[in-house]
């Protein structure tokens, strides 16, 4: 398995300020590390509310399950997180740890069962035995401290290079707000909902509902535009936490989705999502490079999506980019396969600012030098027009190398 940090990584990373109502500790549990943090526990004052979203695999995890049990109540007072094994595919064996964990869990916080959220991540199949962490959840609960959101990315890693988390602040009636997010997933990435793992946190006072449809809508062009090896996870989860302490700072609690002070708070999460997204694409497993992958020119935005899909989950196209290779022609063969409509005759197709292919056939001004020097750089784009309607829409990858294979067939080890 790799342990050199992937060459797209941050070259700096932000100081995270603390979010009043938000208390994190880590602890390490020896669930399948040694050495290291694995077990994440971020504690939250009393009236934070709380959204989610969740993986659509057909196998969700038995944490997917617990959570989806508790969102309706849309309230929190702990987060319980455990790295290197997911909990998935476990039976009644699995529904059983997630029952232990939550009573630990809400006894340590002193709150409600339906107040904790759990979510774990790493082998699936694996049992997860309960003993092995739920004894410290007390010590954790009791340890937290506001400034730990590094600490808190590290602790969920699996086969991340890096930690990924980020922060962001805006107004709400003339008074800063602030969002930290951190974020896990390096394999395993096309989401259906989210990322891997994911975890925001805010002071502005927002009512679940509302909440949960700008996470809903948040997610499209963010964690659902990503895609790293064109699998979903059993577990990808993320939770968006506000504790409303910036009430007490004159913000007048937010109960309509209309509303219009909501509008620099959404450009806000949906900016810090986005860039949660591109650090999981840009430390994806083995990547040495991020692509970018823009249609336009479709009947319609979904079927825009879906062949910009198409494109960034081929091997083929993933691993010309590795190979430095402008092989364009592999892009005309994924447009054709995602099963949506197109024109050979009306397609045109850039790698950056290289138009390649025009109108149906290879353009007359191509240029191989200067396309084989662009395919050199870290960023990737590439677009293909269709011709035939209005459509458009963006996804990002990476590029798929050796390294990759690697790392996956040596996961378990």
């Amino acid at each position: 398995m790799s342990t050199a940090v992937s060459p797209l990584a941050p070259k700096k990373y932000p100081k995270m300020p603390a979010i009043e109502g938000v208390r994190i500790a880590t602890a390490e549990a020896g669930i399948k590390y040694k050495n290291r943090t694995d077990l994440l526990a971020m504690v939250f004052d009393k009236g934070t509310e709380v959204a989610g979203v969740f993986t659509k695999s057909k196998c969700p995890s038995a944490p997917v399950d617990f959570c989806r049990q508790n969102l309706p109540d849309g309230s929190a007072r702990i987060l319980v997180v455990n790295s290197g094994n997911a909990n998935a595919f476990t039976g009644k064996k699995g529904r059983e740890t997630t029952s232990m964990t939550g009573e630990a869990a809400s006894k340590a916080a002193g709150c409600k069962a339906s107040e904790v959220f759990l979510a774990s991540t790493g082998v699936i199949g694996e049992p997860l035995e309960a003993k092995k962490f739920s004894h410290l959840l007390a010590d954790l609960v009791k340890d937290g401290k506001a400034d730990r959101w590094a600490d808190a990315a590290r602790a969920i890693m699996t086969t991340d290079t890096y930690p990924k988390f980020v922060t962001a602040t805006t107004q709400i009636d003339g008074v800063e707000v602030t969002l930290n997010g951190i974020a896990k997933g390096a394999g395993m990435i096309a989401p259906d909902m989210a990322t891997m793992l994911s975890f925001v946190a805010t002071d502005a006072p927002i009512a679940a509902p509302v909440l949960q449809e700008l996470l809903s809508k948040g997610v499209g062009g963010t964690f659902n535009a990503v895609t790293v090896d064109s699998d979903t996870s059993t577990s990808d989860t993320l939770l968006l936490f506000a504790t409303g302490a910036a009430a007490k700072r004159g913000v007048a609690r937010i109960t309509d989705a209309a509303d219009p002070r909501l509008m620099t708070f959404k450009r806000a999460l949906n900016k810090l999502l986005k860039t949660l997204a591109l650090q999981v694409v840009r430390d994806g497993e083995g990547a040495r490079k991020q692509i970018e992958v823009t249609v336009t020119g479709a009947k319609s935005a979904r079927s825009a999506k879906r062949i910009a899909l198409s494109i960034a989950n081929s091997p083929l196209v993933k691993t010309a980019v590795a190979g430095e290779d402008a092989n364009w022609g592999r892009v005309v063969m994924a447009v054709g396969k995602s099963g949506e409509p197109a024109d050979r005759d009306r397609l045109s197709i850039w790698f950056g600012d290289n138009r390649l292919a025009h109108e149906g056939e290879r353009d007359s001004a191509y240029s191989e030098e200067r396309t084989s020097a662009y395919m050199k750089r870290d960023e990737i784009t590439i677009r293909a027009d269709l011709g035939i309607g209005r459509g458009k829409a963006t996804v990002w990858t990476c590029d798929l190398t050796k390294e990759y294979v690697a790392i996956n067939g040596d996961y378990r080890s």
